[in-house]
């Protein structure tokens, strides 16, 4: 008679510790949330139900958190809930299976696709500046001396743009490499006629209105304006004759003719006589 009052007055683990959840006000749902124990382990904790739950080891860590937030003695409740769990367990010949939390508190779908996706993302833009890198078509302008330096061949060089001729500004003929007859004329009149020596000029008069250039040798002949080069008024070995030295007209980079006319075939500077002045034919 004594056991038997004996064994009713012990009160299980599980009792205790829903004895003093209900005595917080605590649902089985807060302690879940707060634990990250599914209920229903918390559930079968309380009822004793231990065929519902995990291995031993895991349903003490359970017990023990679980008295943790209601307050009791961790170790106390492990203590009894061993006894209460002795030899009381039967054996299972399926591997078990823990869960450790709710899976509604898992991590939502939608944050993993976006994960997918912003990985995706990532790579397809690595994958574009890569295969950008690796165009060929793609033009680069690399700097001539390292390229001379390391001896590569750029893919691609910048070529500067030759500078526009001026339209305006003041005219100049200058021998370069070999001796020029020239003839300049502005509205019938002759204002200059001499073979220029290589590194010799002249400069056409401001006053001119419309000078026009005949000349032996244009392959040795340099003209300019305002300093910068025009393109070759003529053909080598072929003498020219009435081109425009018009800034304006020198501009176009073709022998303009002055009058409009055709240059005769084959114009023929004057013959220099014994003193080396050219006579007028």
């Amino acid at each position: 008679m004594d056991d038997v009052e004996e064994n009713a007055a012990i009160v299980t683990a599980g009792e205790q510790l829903r004895a003093a959840r209900e005595a917080q006000g605590m649902t089985l749902d807060t302690v879940a949330a707060t634990t990250r124990i599914p209920t229903r382990h918390l559930l079968a904790l309380e009822n004793g139900e231990w065929s519902t739950l995990p291995a031993p080891t895991y349903t003490i860590g359970f017990a023990k958190n679980y008295a943790t937030v209601v307050g009791l003695d961790r170790a106390a409740i492990a203590d009894q809930l061993r006894m209460e769990m002795g030899g009381t367990r039967p054996q299972s010949i399926q591997p078990e299976v823990f869960q450790p939390a709710d899976p509604k508190r898992s991590m939502p779908k939608w944050l993993l696709v976006g994960a997918v996706i912003a990985v995706l993302i990532v790579l397809a833009v690595l994958s574009f500046l890569r295969n950008r890198e690796l165009d060929p078509t793609v033009t680069t302008t690399p700097a001539a001396a390292q390229a001379t330096d390391s001896g590569a061949t750029p893919a691609a060089m910048t070529v500067p743009t030759p500078a526009a001729v001026p339209t305006s500004g003041q005219v100049t003929l200058a021998a370069t490499t070999s001796p020029v007859w020239i003839r300049v004329r502005d509205n019938g009149r002759t204002i200059k006629e001499t073979t220029l020596q290589p590194g010799e000029r002249f400069d056409i008069p401001a006053t001119a209105t419309a000078p026009i250039l005949d000349a032996g040798r244009p392959e040795g002949l340099s003209v300019t304006v305002a300093g910068q080069g025009v393109p070759p008024i003529g053909k080598p070995g072929r003498p020219v004759s009435k081109v425009s030295l018009l800034p304006a007209d020198l501009a176009k980079g073709s022998a303009t003719l002055a009058t409009g006319a055709a240059p005769s075939a084959n114009p023929t500077p004057p013959v220099a006589n014994s003193a080396g002045t050219p006579a007028i034919r």
